[in-house]
């Protein structure tokens, strides 16, 4: 499928993912964000110069479940956005 079908099933709740990608356990979710908002931790005060504590809204954002295990906030590439393999799960 393309892209814009996967992505309405991203935002749909499930998982998506590119044949084409080369490591193992790859997917993309949506992640919800915190519309109400949620206290600021050491690391993002840190980051950020926001003092911890402080409440935050967080949109919504895609993460990447990433080969070794791990999350990170994705943007697709222009390839990604072009392919016609992805899949849902």
């Amino acid at each position: 499928m393309d892209f814009s079908e996967a992505l309405r099933h991203c935002k749909a709740g499930k998982k998506i993912s590119r044949t084409g990608w080369n490591g193992q356990g790859m997917f993309v979710v949506l992640q919800q964000g915190y519309p109400d908002g949620i206290p600021i931790n050491s690391n993002t005060a840190l980051a950020t110069g926001i003092a911890e504590g402080t409440v935050r809204r967080f949109r919504p954002y895609l993460m990447l479940h990433a080969a070794d295990g791990s999350f990170v906030p994705w943007l697709a590439s222009m390839s990604d956005l072009l392919e016609d393999d992805w899949t849902v799960s």
